[in-house]
């Protein structure tokens, strides 16, 4: 809540943070490092919660997701974070909003055939559902 967000990829003060997201060229979440830029770095929600189906390469985003989602979704709700409620929640979030960030931000495309994850928040497919239906008898611009 108090912590300061520093823009950088100076190793000397990134060494200083406390958590480091998307640069620094390692993932270590002991260490909170959590960047998704190197050769060697493979996983994907799959790998890393054999629980879950879904086998995109997970981009900095994701790997956040991956590891406090839950907790996050927790406390945000007053649910517990092992229950029915954050567990669903927690998987809709992942497939349908978080998977496709990490799909674009590691240049996947979206099908070789099948699409192999869902697109569905483009700008403008955000402002659309905000938009009264045509059909609407009576279309409220204010909900």
């Amino acid at each position: 809540q108090d912590s300061e967000v520093v823009r950088t990829r100076d190793p000397q003060l990134l060494a200083q943070c406390e958590v480091v997201v998307d640069v620094g060229g390692e993932y270590d979440p002991e260490r909170h490092r959590y960047d998704h830029h190197q050769r060697s770095f493979t996983h994907c929600m799959q790998s890393l919660r054999p629980d879950k189906p879904w086998r995109t390469k997970l981009s900095s985003a994701g790997l956040v997701y991956c590891h406090f989602g839950s907790q996050i979704l927790a406390e945000l709700l007053q649910q517990p974070e092992d229950g029915p409620v954050v567990r669903a929640l927690y998987d809709k979030l992942y497939e349908n909003f978080v998977e496709e960030v990490d799909a674009q931000d590691n240049g996947i495309p979206q099908a070789q055939g099948e699409p192999l994850y869902s697109f569905s928040s483009t700008l403008s497919a955000r402002v659309g559902y905000l938009n009264p239906r045509w059909n609407e008898p009576q279309p409220d611009p204010e909900v």
